[in-house]
């Protein structure tokens, strides 16, 4: 009985949400596509220079809208396969132009207009049909409850049955229990269809996928030699002003013992205990250098364990819940400890929160992070942020990282890592 009831609702949910793709298809989709169709053909006019930006910008976001249906109501996830905008694209109509070509020259573009024009005949057909085989037997009800009567001068069909009598108004009520069972069983499949439709049409190509790969790879790589070389100089630089400076002045204070040791043995055991104390400073600093690096406790331990220990040093409450059957490799475990430290640190500085929850696990050949805190949120992705750098971090290793920090928390920190663990 829960399992019929359940499918009822499905089934309904699924009709209405069919209605609401079946409008958006039937008049969204030929607006648009008669509006873009237009507006190109009158580029050599002039006039589609100026309108053509504008109208292709609003088929982007109705293509948009579809993906987040899609993913909301089947799981039928669309990538978005748009060309980003050169940073400096001009204002004016020289702006228009500049934003006209680059939007023409994007085969994302015409994949979106394919789509309206599919999404205006087969989508709109499946939308209707998951919708219809949910509504249409109420009309088969009514007439049987008594409306055939007013068809008695004139036959009325209800699909395939002529409706002039109550013997015929039961036969369709019979019919539309039919289209009612069928409606349980393959409204929602219809839906999900509807988007798949979508999808073959928006989706990137291979070739596109591949265009893609190649530029993500490129930029990905740049960013590694740029966060190697700002490692380089960050170590250079804390060995210069760090440990550097205090083993000169060690060795300084050591040749003014050797000077001292007869003349003032008083003074050249204040200077021993000094060098002393800078030998011990400089050790620290170094293994504080070394753990910058490379935790000692990350290579020996694994991720969990370095996570871990990362969680005690901090100023509020932590809890760590760690699901790994294996080690990734060492780059992998690298990069992700390091985003989880700059995610904690980012937390104990900026978010007010007192506790957080770190937690790892892998599953489907990638690694997942996840850090939350229930501080006052705002968190963001920016330009010179220290998210940014966790997001090219993970960026070397096709990872990717999602941050969702509504005003007044919580904040949570996704990470995920292609991977396999050993």
């Amino acid at each position: 009985m829960n399992a019929i009831r359940t499918r009822t609702r499905g089934a309904l949910l699924a009709a209405w949400r069919g209605v609401v793709v079946s409008i958006a298809s039937l008049f969204g989709s030929i607006t648009l596509f008669v509006w873009a169709v237009l507006s190109i053909v009158f580029i050599p006019l002039g006039i589609g220079l100026v309108t053509t930006p504008y109208v292709l910008e609003l088929v982007r976001k109705h293509a948009n809208r579809r993906r987040l249906l899609a993913v909301t109501w089947c799981d039928v996830r669309i990538p978005v396969p748009y060309r980003p905008f050169p940073k400096d694209v001009r204002s004016g109509f020289t702006g228009q132009v500049e934003r006209t070509t680059l939007l023409l020259k994007d085969p994302a573009t015409w994949r979106d207009i394919q789509w309206l024009l599919v999404d205006m005949t087969a989508g709109y057909v499946v939308a209707v049909l998951a919708a219809g085989l949910m509504v249409y037997p109420l009309e088969g009800f009514v007439l049987a409850a008594g409306l055939w009567r007013v068809f008695t001068d004139d036959r009325y069909w209800y699909a395939f049955v002529p409706v002039d009598s109550q013997a015929t108004g039961l036969a369709a009520a019979a019919l539309g229990v039919v289209f009612f069972a069928i409606g349980l069983l393959v409204g929602q499949p219809l839906l999900r269809l509807h988007f798949v439709i979508a999808r073959a049409m928006l989706a990137p190509t291979q070739e596109q996928e591949l265009a893609r790969r190649i530029d993500r790879l490129t930029e990905t790589r740049h960013e590694a030699v740029d966060t190697a070389a700002s490692e380089l100089r960050r170590i250079e630089r804390d060995l210069h002003d760090g440990a550097q400076a205090r083993l000169v002045a060690m060795g300084m204070n050591l040749g003014t013992v050797e000077a001292l040791i007869e003349k003032d043995p008083a003074q050249a055991k204040k200077l021993l205990a000094m060098a002393r104390e800078s030998s011990a400073e400089a050790l620290t600093e170094l293994r504080d250098l070394v753990r910058g690096i490379h935790p000692p406790v990350l290579a020996e331990r694994g991720l969990g364990d370095a996570v871990k220990a990362l969680a005690l040093r901090l100023p509020f409450a932590s809890e760590v819940r760690v699901e790994l059957s294996g080690r990734a490799d060492a780059a992998i475990e690298s990069a992700a400890y390091f985003a989880v430290s700059e995610t904690l640190t980012n937390a104990a500085k900026h978010s007010g929160a007192d506790r957080v929850w770190v937690d790892i696990h892998h599953a489907d050949a990638v690694l997942r992070v996840s850090v939350t805190d229930n501080g006052g949120g705002g968190a963001a992705v920016g330009s010179g942020s220290g998210l940014s750098g966790i997001e090219r971090r993970l960026g070397t290793f096709d990872g990717i990282m999602a941050v969702s920090s509504p005003a007044g928390g919580p904040t949570m920190v996704t990470m995920e890592i292609p991977c396999e663990l050993s």
